[in-house]
């Protein structure tokens, strides 16, 4: 199924999960607005996406950025919330509330800010697709509030099905992709941990971006799909 015609507009779709959605989404005909906080992200992205693509810089820590974005792009069909921040281990004694909290502030109430402004401009048939994360099934030390927020995620997005429907809102949960999120580790850490990572799942393997797009266009496109959360991470569950 296309999406000819369709206006989808990807939060955090600079780089990573989201510009590959955003390519997906393009290539099956929709119209795409890209959102993040960085603009030469954002330009470098636009070249890579037709001609009629919009890029908007968004702060997603400040709800008047986001109702700014959708009173611009006007009526949409899909909404795909990818934006993330690099996060590392840390046990929490040695997190404040105030750092713990700002942990939520992208993830989980970027989200929240981008739902309830993106809520009023979705067409019939239209649908919402949030990124939750296999830790909140999974969770390592040191890593127990950013598995809550992944949990939090998916709570979300049934309790949204619920509220918002007939809208269709969803969640993939990814394993461990490669993204530029990976960019910050030293090359042999990275390929080590990257390695050690793909070691744990039944396909021996790890993600790519264009993988999670592949979900998000399902996702788009599966109109009888709401309030699943749609796990793509090699069998990591289950290994």
């Amino acid at each position: 199924m296309a999406l000819t015609d369709q206006h989808v507009v990807v939060i955090g779709g600079s780089s990573g999960m989201g510009l590959a959605t955003a390519r997906a989404a393009a290539e099956a005909g929709a119209q795409v607005t890209i959102a993040s906080s960085n603009r030469s992200r954002l330009d470098e992205a636009l070249a890579t996406l037709p001609a009629d693509s919009v890029g908007i810089v968004v702060d997603a820590r400040s709800e008047s950025d986001f109702a700014e974005l959708f009173a611009h792009t006007g009526e949409i069909d899909h909404l795909v919330y990818t934006a993330g921040d690099s996060v590392r281990p840390k046990p929490l004694a040695e997190v404040s509330l105030d750092e713990a909290r700002q942990l939520r502030d992208v993830r989980f109430w970027g989200a929240v800010a981008a739902v309830k402004h993106a809520t009023p401009r979705l067409r019939a048939g239209g649908s919402i697709a949030l990124t939750s994360g296999t830790v909140g099934e999974r969770p390592a030390p040191g890593m127990a509030l950013v598995a809550s927020g992944a949990a939090a995620i998916e709570g979300l997005a049934r309790g949204l099905a619920a509220e918002l429907a007939p809208i269709r809102v969803n969640a993939v949960r990814p394993g461990a992709i490669r993204t530029p999120l990976w960019d910050g580790v030293p090359e042999p850490q990275r390929e080590a941990a990257l390695a050690s990572l793909a070691n744990r799942t039944l396909t021996k393997t790890i993600g790519s971006a264009e993988q999670i797009a592949a979900a998000h266009l399902y996702l788009m496109q599966n109109a009888f799909v709401t309030g699943t959360v749609l796990t793509v991470d090699g069998g990591q569950l289950l290994a």
